[in-house]
């Protein structure tokens, strides 16, 4: 596989920044955030390369996907979010994992246009980015262009919290794609506090639950592993069979943190290297997370990578990021 060191900044994903509050502002348009993970598509002379977050080559994974997006109208990079949708239309992390054994709709929703026609579009505003993104996709069942909404991200943020969706973007129109990059001119704004951890460890099961308890969650911070607290909730029977078939290959005798944690005399330890998501109540005072669900495991982002996620106050990000 291919690794983000390895792959060309220019395939590399531009990132959002988390912020506290949906806002209105003429120079913004507001999309959809999509609850799957992100995938960057090349199309070279009618062959497609599929590749995530953390530059992983995974076109074999989503060969259907792949094959739908050979339809694209010439040479082009692609950017976008690959999801699966349930029987209530609205896409769910939860069902990326059923997806794989076709027991949910994938759907490959592209939301911006780096190159086409071997011409470098990332200095064009992102509206003339997003027209001729539009002009090149296929129709298809499997694809769906990213509309957006101009100005008024307050309404649009309420509509997604009656949907229940993961939350929306909000992104300045006139923004160059800054591959690679982490910048204020793409805002994400969520619906629910989420996290991503990394599993350091799982709890011996308890009364009839098989396979395991909990599973103990770490995060990076100062070089580190921090622990940040134990999620048992959210699995199904299928899911805590798989975890536990993973983790088991990941076994250690030694635990990641400097200090005792609860649980430890029942806890098995494990290389800290799998990725997980979690969705929340709140931090506690202690820096752990109140009331976890699990998820599901993430593939696209290294264990090395995930930090605590802090939104940055709406009111601290100045106007001149936001104009």
């Amino acid at each position: 596989m291919t690794r983000a060191s390895t792959v060309p900044k220019r395939l590399q994903p531009m990132l959002a920044t988390l912020t506290d509050a949906p806002f209105d502002d003429p120079g913004w348009v507001f999309e959809d955030k999509f609850d799957g993970f992100r995938m960057v598509c090349e199309v070279r002379k009618g062959k497609v390369a599929l590749y995530s977050r953390n530059g992983q080559i995974i076109s074999e994974s989503y060969v259907e996907v792949a094959k739908a997006l050979e339809g694209v109208k010439g040479d082009a990079v692609i950017d976008g979010e690959l999801v699966a949708v349930g029987k209530d239309g609205v896409s769910h992390f939860q069902l990326l994992q059923n997806a794989l054994r076709h027991e949910a709709r994938l759907l490959y929703c592209a939301f911006d246009l780096m190159f086409a026609g071997g011409e470098d579009l990332r200095k064009l505003p992102l509206l003339q980015r997003k027209k001729r993104l539009r002009a090149i996709l296929p129709r298809h069942k499997l694809i769906a262009f990213s509309k957006h909404r101009e100005a008024r991200g307050k309404k649009f943020f309420a509509e997604a919290e009656r949907k229940h969706l993961e939350g929306i973007m909000a992104k300045r129109a006139d923004s160059a794609y800054a591959s690679g990059s982490r910048t204020a001119d793409w805002l994400k704004v969520k619906t629910a506090q989420r996290q991503e951890v990394v599993i350091a460890g799982f709890t011996a099961p308890r009364r009839t639950r098989p396979f395991l308890g909990a599973l103990v969650l770490a995060v990076r911070e100062g070089g580190a592993w921090r622990y940040i607290g134990h999620v048992g909730t959210g699995f199904s029977h299928r899911t805590l069979e798989e975890l536990h078939g993973k983790l088991t290959a990941l076994k250690t005798d030694q635990s990641p943190f400097p200090a005792k944690v609860k649980d430890e005399h029942v806890t098995t330890w494990v290389r800290p290297s799998l990725v997980a998501e979690v969705k929340f109540a709140e931090w506690t005072s202690k820096g752990e997370l109140r009331q976890p669900v699990y998820l599901g495991i993430r593939s696209d982002k290294k264990a090395s990578d995930v930090v605590r996620e802090r939104p940055r106050k709406l009111a601290r990000i100045s106007r001149k990021e936001r104009n």
